[in-house]
């Protein structure tokens, strides 16, 4: 990269209605900001299929499905590079996977983590600019079991689907505990059957010191704990495609969906720091995390930024104009209602889940500067994304101002201490204090 190149970065864009970026002026400076960027992120968190497809009996939560001309919007409000791994690509299953990846490809657009089998889902996909070239690479955490694209082999096609990146879950309780669940599992006759599985040959033996109860994996330990561990199987196979980007591109993004918290929803897990540190040291620029749908901290890691989560960008869950009966059932709302009425009745009114919770409607905006392949300056604007106003205007991000700016800077400081990552504030933004040398 001979020259500088500005990156701007994003959460979960979730949306279902016009943009109006350029036309609206409350959230026009924001939208000028990211276009004047060189290029710019964000992680598409809806299927762009015009809702076509079968809807899936399980979903990332809900049915996210939307028009295809939100990436039209998406692409008029500056952004370049689209992550598309995430828990809800699979909503309508294969066939609205399809539609969205046919919608994607007649655009020309720069997207990762979605393919119709596994090696196309785990590609990097590239985006050139005169001041340098940037691979973008997307994978997940959080889905339903399936919705992973399966490899290809000699003589079989492989399945559509997303870029996974599984992780072991392992219960760490006490001896007496551990004697106790062994005791349950032989009284319910669940360890009887898990021996038969094994006889008939549809089963694996657990590792050594491991007790499986169920769906779920013991070990004694000195204290309780859970431990989230991920797969190397896919590391490798993610890692694999990050060499080959660095190869090829001045800069390498990585992008991690993940739900999956630690000991607080702003708490990474534990296999969330062990994979993002893995890509950079196989050769990541910066890992570009999202999911849970708030802010956590950033870390510099050899010099290198790790966003564990970004938050939401646009938050337009609860304009969804089309829910599958299953939904229905799920959220236990009369088939009578309206899409609308069906999220007031899984909010309360209001009264819980997102709207609830202001640290969904907060987020932040890095701009990155680039020289060399090497990050030279940081510069994070606060985001609002209206909190209290009508669920058909709030979700739409506009620069935070005043205390609100201050208070969402203050978070975004407090969750990054813990990596020893330091900002200055001034002006309404926060700016990355380097490490000197």
């Amino acid at each position: 990269m001979s020259r500088a190149l500005s990156l701007a970065l994003t959460g979960d864009s979730i949306l279902q209605r016009r943009l109006l970026s350029a036309a609206d002026p409350e959230l026009r400076p924001l939208f000028d900001r990211i276009r004047g960027a060189d290029l710019a992120f964000t992680n598409l968190e809806v299927l762009a299929n015009d809702f076509r497809g079968d809807p899936s009996l399980e979903c990332g939560g809900s049915h996210f499905g939307a028009p295809a001309w939100v990436l039209d919007e998406l692409r008029e409000a500056g952004f370049d590079l689209f992550a598309t791994a995430t828990n809800h690509c699979l909503d309508y299953s294969i066939s609205g996977l399809m539609h969205c990846i046919e919608a994607l490809e007649a655009r020309g657009l720069c997207f990762a983590g979605i393919g119709r089998n596994l090696e196309a889902a785990r590609r990097p996909a590239y985006l050139d600019h005169p001041n340098g070239t940037v691979a973008l690479l997307s994978c997940s955490s959080s889905f339903q079991p399936g919705n992973e694209a399966g490899q290809q082999t000699a003589d079989m096609q492989g399945r559509p689907g997303l870029n996974p990146l599984h992780f072991d879950t392992l219960h760490e309780v006490t001896a007496a505990q551990l004697a106790a669940l062994r005791q349950i599992a032989e009284e319910l006759g669940l360890e009887q059957q898990r021996q038969q599985i094994l006889k008939l040959g549809f089963g694996h033996p657990p590792a050594e010191g491991v007790f499986p109860f169920g769906k779920m994996n013991f070990r004694a330990a000195g204290r309780t704990a859970l431990r989230l561990t991920p797969r190397e199987k896919d590391m490798s196979g993610i890692a694999r495609w990050v060499r080959e980007a660095r190869l090829s591109a001045d800069l390498v993004l990585v992008s991690l969906h993940a739900h999956e918290q630690g000991a607080d929803k702003e708490s990474p897990a534990e296999f969330i720091p062990i994979f993002a540190r893995r890509m950079i040291d196989e050769g990541a620029d910066l890992v570009v995390g999202h999911g849970p749908h708030l802010l956590r901290g950033l870390e510099l890691y050899k010099g290198r930024p790790i966003f564990y989560s970004l938050g939401n960008f646009i938050g337009q869950n609860e304009l969804v104009p089309r829910i599958p009966s299953d939904s229905y059932e799920r959220f236990r709302a009369d088939p009578s209602l309206t899409p609308g009425a069906v999220y007031k009745v899984r909010t309360a009114d209001d009264t819980k889940g997102f709207p609830a919770d202001r640290r969904f409607w907060e987020s932040v905006v890095p701009f990155c500067r680039f020289e060399e392949g090497r990050l030279t300056a940081m510069e994070i604007q606060p985001v609002s994304l209206g909190l209290g106003e009508a669920a058909h205007r709030r979700g739409r991000p506009r620069l935070a101002k005043g205390e609100e700016a201050e208070r969402i800077l203050e978070r975004f400081a407090i969750l990054s201490e813990p990596y020893g990552t330091r900002f200055a504030m001034a002006d309404g933004c926060a700016r990355l204090v380097l490490p000197s040398g």
